[in-house]
């Protein structure tokens, strides 16, 4: 098989890597390892910048999140179990809209089916060669027969653990990480949110976040030690403790329900760097992993999308040198992203070392966003998310 571009993983930001090169007339090629239903069934973000509304928008893909997108222009704050609202339209002239990543995941894959795209799922066994040369190739394993893809492109779209970043000799690629002594006991239910914007609570027992799916499926967290297992809580347990840690006002009008869903996620920071070896590009979560407290993932996967087809359509019209750049301006975001969004968790987490004298300068730093105008024009503007 001969395609232009070889993208490697078939999630957001593999498909829409697709959808904007095919659009350009670039041909491309999808190795997923998994089943389609697979995919679409994980449970992921679901909190977009107006920069990603604005790709999905230009990839001819805004019709689902532009119908059922939820527009927030702020957020609440939450601290002593009391909030305060940060007014993202205010501030910075703009907000965030609530779409799952599973529904964008499905707009692509129909503008993929739509166009006739090429995506191969249950590719398995795969291995990328000569992405060093100007002749890089692909081979893969489907239902016990092997492939092989050429091509001049590779994008590595398939996260931390696929066979991207791992297929770049040692050596050449350094990575940063931090692993953080807590995750997230995330809970999906048919329930209306408790508030029709995000709250995200600091409270002497650990982090809360109410969030939400639509106006009637509901998703919470609660900070938990990283070990902690999903099994040992309770229906009755979990909106227990949700209560003691939100706002009173939020507690009290609290619509609680059965469980759909119910996992602990762990929380680290993870940067891989260079994005580049030679005609092998990571995109994504298979170069970066943010911590989920500033709902940068998605986001940031997104941005590479746009450097990397912006890249890779100049690229075939002679113009090497956004291929050149793509590695330094991916990551410049990439790294401001990071230290929002460690900013962010360490603001609103409780660490296992915390005294009280912690938690009080935690509480007066919110208390500061709370009176000043340039911290909370500061908080927006990285929350809402900085120009590509």
């Amino acid at each position: 098989m001969r395609a232009q571009v070889c993208i490697i993983g078939g999630g957001p930001s593999g498909l829409l890597l697709s959808q904007l090169l095919h659009r350009e007339g670039i041909d491309t090629v999808v190795l997923e390892r998994r089943s389609r239903d697979h995919v679409l069934s994980r449970i992921r973000a679901g909190l977009l910048e107006a920069g990603t509304v604005g790709m999905l928008r230009g990839a001819g893909v805004g019709a689902g999140v532009g119908e059922n997108g939820l527009v927030h222009g702020g957020c609440q704050l939450a601290f002593r179990n009391r909030g305060f609202r940060v007014d993202f339209e205010r501030h910075v002239g703009k907000g965030v809209t609530i779409y799952g990543q599973t529904e964008v995941t499905r707009d692509l894959y129909d503008a993929r089916d739509a166009m006739g795209g090429t995506v191969v799922h249950h590719a398995e066994d795969v291995v990328i060669g000569d992405a060093d040369t100007d002749s890089p190739h692909v081979t893969y394993v489907k239902d016990g027969t092997g492939h092989r893809v050429d091509c001049d492109w590779i994008a590595g779209c398939d996260g931390f653990h696929g066979v991207s970043r791992r297929s770049i000799p040692p050596g050449v690629v350094k990575e940063f990480e931090r692993v953080h002594p807590f995750g997230w006991l995330g809970i999906l239910s048919d329930v209306p949110p408790v508030a029709e914007e995000l709250i995200y609570a600091n409270h002497p027992r650990g982090f809360a976040l109410c969030t939400m799916r639509s106006r009637t499926r509901s998703r919470y967290y609660l900070q938990v030690p990283a070990s902690e297992k999903a099994e040992n809580w309770t229906e009755d347990a979990f909106w227990d403790e949700l209560r003691r840690r939100i706002p009173d006002d939020a507690a009290d009008n609290m619509v609680t329900g059965p469980f759909i869903e119910k996992s602990v996620a762990p929380l680290r920071s993870f940067v891989a760097e260079p994005m580049r070896w030679g005609r092998l590009f990571l995109v994504g979560d298979a170069a970066h992993i943010v911590p989920p407290t500033g709902a940068k993932g998605l986001n940031l996967a997104v941005s590479d999308v746009h450097y990397l087809s912006t890249a890779l359509i100049q690229a075939y019209g002679g113009d090497m040198t956004g291929v050149e750049n793509y590695s330094g301006k991916a990551l410049a975001r990439v790294w401001g992203a990071i230290r929002f969004s460690w900013w962010f968790t360490a603001l609103t987490h409780r660490f296992p070392d915390q005294d009280d004298l912690a938690q009080r300068l935690q509480e007066t730093e919110i208390a500061y966003l709370e009176t000043s105008d340039a911290a909370r024009k500061s908080m927006a503007e990285q929350y809402v998310g900085l120009p590509f």
